[in-house]
């Protein structure tokens, strides 16, 4: 009998919650203000965190000058430039392989106009009639930049 009476009891709240709709107002006052006061406090976080990260990085890119050259050896201007086309100074400019071919590495760094040049000796691979040359940057190390995406390539023609 007292299984019964129990179950009942059981029954009887469950009836009681379901038929309310009353919605937030049942809850305790201090979990609306905690629930509240949490949500608020997690936003202003996390705003903070987006916007700290916006303001200190900058993503790197190289403006190859010329960027379309012939087999041979060529001297190529590398310009450094962050997002909103300033130059950078200290940033090493490193030239490799891409579909077109380079014995070894070529390397420079930017100086003050952010330029660095390197002599290169590019060719294209047999029965190709062309590649490109690949630039990677090796960031500043007292700048806040980085160098994540691709950066514009180097185009070999064969005559």
């Amino acid at each position: 009998m007292c299984e019964t009476g129990a179950t009942t009891g059981v029954i009887e709240e469950l009836t009681r919650f379901a038929d309310d709709d009353r919605a937030i107002e049942g809850l305790p006052i201090r979990l609306v203000i905690a629930l509240v006061v949490g949500v608020a406090t997690m936003s202003v976080m996390l705003n903070m965190l987006s916007g700290a990260q916006g303001l200190v990085v900058s993503e790197l890119d190289v403006r190859p000058s010329p960027d379309v050259v012939q087999p041979g050896e060529q001297e190529i201007e590398l310009t450094v430039v962050d997002d909103d086309g300033d130059p950078v100074e200290g940033a090493t400019a490193i030239v490799t392989d891409g579909s077109a071919e380079i014995d070894g590495v070529a390397t420079a760094t930017s100086g003050a106009d952010g330029t660095a040049t390197v002599t290169v000796e590019p060719r294209t691979r047999a029965n190709q009639e062309t590649g490109t040359l690949t630039v990677k940057l090796k960031p500043p190390s007292e700048g806040r930049f980085v160098d994540r995406r691709a950066n514009t390539e180097i185009l070999v023609v064969s005559e």
